[in-house]
């Protein structure tokens, strides 16, 4: 799956467009390297995104086409 569907399907951004320009931007990255939109994300993959000051790391447990807003949260856990 890509990595700007993948931000939206999991709720860790709120839209894929969103996702895209943060992509673009050199926010995310993907076990440490910049990452493009288009980057397959798989199962065991660090993403980092930087939202202004903060940054968020997460690791990707699952990868799903659908999910609803209550088993999102299961796609990803949160790195410390």
């Amino acid at each position: 799956m890509r990595l700007d569907k993948y931000l939206k399907v999991s709720r860790l951004m709120k839209r894929r467009t969103v996702a895209n320009e943060a992509c673009d931007a050199g926010r995310v990255s993907v076990n440490g390297k910049p990452a493009r939109a288009s980057y397959e994300v798989k199962v065991g993959d660090l993403i980092e995104i930087a939202f202004g000051q903060r940054n968020m790391r997460v690791r990707v447990a699952a990868v799903s086409e659908f999910a609803t807003k209550e088993n999102a949260a299961e796609l990803y856990q949160i790195e410390p």
